[in-house]
């Protein structure tokens, strides 16, 4: 993806972003409390692809995050109300996570971080700190994954739908927040990005 795509991508107001991000997920809190999850699973699916629709008529692009993770909900509930069995929406998260966390790690191993296509180019950073911001949110996600795997198997299923709804959120923030000071640390601003590439290059020689 190109910068001038980039800047030409129009930007949503916050609260359409949040609405789309969040919908969903409340969606599916309110329906297993008036219902039952596998009613949940399938309000879940439609508010998913009813959010990725609205966030491609609004801004005529879908974050690959969002891609990814309304593939594997869409499987995965599909699943669920098909053999009426809890543990594939339950597994959901986890899924997600892991591939997240193998994605990011295995892009390490091969010099390659692709956090910055997984965040869809929110900031510039210089290669140290793509690196190390990437390797964080791969331990993040990992353990986001055993912590699903934990409470999913030893709570009931109301504790776990809410805190699919009102933990893992508020956790990632957090999360997100906390890693703000690296961003700004090794953060690129536009002019210097030209400067930064021919440093980089005297560096080499």
């Amino acid at each position: 993806m190109s910068k001038t795509e980039i800047l030409d991508r129009k930007q949503p107001h916050p609260l359409f972003k949040l609405a789309t991000e969040l919908g969903p997920l409340l969606i599916f809190f309110v329906a297993n409390a008036k219902a039952n999850l596998f009613v949940a699973t399938g309000a879940f699916m439609v508010a998913v692809i009813a959010a990725m629709i609205a966030s491609y008529v609004v801004t005529k692009h879908v974050p690959m995050m969002a891609i990814v993770t309304a593939i594997v909900v869409i499987v995965f509930g599909s699943l669920t109300l098909y053999l009426h069995d809890e543990t594939f929406i339950k597994m959901k998260p986890t899924i997600v996570y892991a591939l997240f966390a193998a994605t990011l790690g295995g892009g390490l191993l091969f010099g390659r971080s692709f956090i910055a296509i997984m965040f869809d180019q929110m900031f510039n950073l210089t290669t140290q700190g793509w690196r190390t911001l990437t390797l964080r949110w791969a331990l993040w996600f990992a353990a986001m994954a055993m912590l699903n795997e934990i409470i999913w198997r030893t709570q009931t299923t109301e504790f776990w739908v809410a805190f699919k709804v009102f933990g893992m959120v508020p956790l990632t923030m957090v999360f997100a927040i906390t890693q703000m000071p690296l961003i700004k640390r090794y953060h690129l601003e536009p002019v210097s990005l030209a400067k930064s590439a021919a440093d980089e290059g005297d560096l080499t020689k």
